[in-house]
């Protein structure tokens, strides 16, 4: 199969790293890479022989042909390579968040059912084993009935994070909605396994907006950035879902989603797949975890249902158009920041506390008496 990455720098390398180890085992064949800036060859993200290199996608996509492509682009691009790639006949991996509006998705899925090809969505986690042992224990009822799903997790970024790239902690950019954010970007797959989970719980896909679930967003901000570091979000409905977390925190929070049921918590570490269910003595490790790529491959090969199509993330890009309409997120006036230079890090204290009163009480900082805390913003 003839793959190529478009975005082959940065997060990039990550997909890289993928695609070698398959072309180790014969499965694909990298034929071209593109990016802006100079991609060096790497012992942990190689330029195979044979791949050429590109610094524009649209002449990568005339010269090779990829039959698939790996979008690792700033999220403001993605609308437009994605169409640019699915017309000229490869099925697509794209990184999350796919598009950044309700009508850039409608826009995406038009083309692809125009063009008859695929677009898997870069949510890796929803390829976890633990995931799906605790939607099957959901399903067969052994939390009772789910009243709520929560997550939490609350990391630290140096001052580097918000230089790494032109579009990194701001809103906009040259007129065009970015939005690199807390929720959107590095805690999307805490909001994703969230959606997901919910889904497993209703039957149904969660509905955001357009006589959907309400939601209330609270937003802050410890550094001078233009998006959130710190975010709590609520929807109502049944269940209740919220999701907390930080990039400010003062004590390291490994991200989970909590699963209340009548008959007990279930527990989800997702970016290290462990669980415990009601019942087990402790939290466990899961093994196994099917690749994205490889996935979509054997989607192609032998219709294998895709893990990430991209219908099943319009909640998700419906929430993160409710975060682009939102107001700018509030400013936390109580930091300590920590060293120096590009490493420098901003923490809030206590606030990792709250994230996980807020994860276990379903309830926002307002109302858990954060002093710096301002009313949600709520959608009708």
């Amino acid at each position: 199969m003839r793959v190529a990455l478009i975005g082959a720098n940065g997060h990039g390398r990550w997909h890289r790293r993928a695609i070698a180890r398959l072309q180790a085992a014969g499965a694909v064949r990298l034929v071209g890479l593109c990016d802006l800036a100079p991609i060096r060859d790497e012992p942990d993200a190689p330029v195979p022989p044979g791949a050429r290199i590109f610094t524009d996608y649209r002449e990568l996509l005339a010269t090779v042909a990829p039959e698939v492509v790996v979008i690792c682009t700033p999220p403001h691009t993605h609308l437009e390579i994605a169409t640019t790639a699915a017309r000229a006949g490869a099925d697509l991996l794209l990184e999350k968040p796919p598009v950044l509006s309700l009508a850039e998705h409608e826009a995406l899925a038009a083309v692809l059912a125009e063009t008859g090809r695929v677009c898997q969505v870069g949510f890796q986690a929803l390829g976890s084993a633990a995931l799906a042992e605790l939607t099957a224990a959901i399903t067969a009822g052994r939390l009772g009935a789910v009243r709520a799903v929560s997550a939490v997790g609350g990391w630290q970024r140096p001052d580097s994070y918000y230089q790494r790239a032109p579009w990194a902690g701001r809103r906009w950019l040259a007129g065009r909605p970015v939005l690199d954010g807390a929720l959107a970007n590095p805690f999307a797959h805490a909001v994703m396994q969230t959606l997901a989970i919910a889904e497993a719980v209703t039957g149904a896909p969660v509905r955001i907006g357009n006589g959907g679930r309400r939601v209330e967003l609270a937003r802050y901000r410890a550094r001078p950035i233009e998006v959130d570091d710190t975010a709590v979000v609520r929807l109502a409905g049944e269940p209740v879902l919220l999701v907390a977390v930080t990039l400010c925190a003062d004590e390291w929070v490994t991200p989970q989603v909590i699963v209340h049921g009548e008959a007990g918590q279930a527990i989800l570490e997702y970016t290290e797949d462990r669980l415990r269910l009601p019942g087990d003595p402790a939290i466990r490790s899961v093994p196994g975890r099917t690749g994205l790529l490889e996935n979509l491959l054997d989607h192609r090969a032998e219709a294998m249902p895709l893990l990430a199509p991209l219908a099943r993330t319009a909640p998700f890009t419906a929430l993160v158009e409710t975060i682009t309409a939102a107001p700018d997120p509030a400013p936390i006036g109580a930091i300590r920041a920590i060293g120096n230079g590009p490493d420098r890090v901003v923490t809030v204290p206590g606030i990792s506390r709250l994230l996980r009163r807020a994860a276990d009480e379903l309830a926002l900082p307002s109302e858990l008496g954060a002093a710096w805390a301002v009313p949600a913003y709520e959608t009708r």
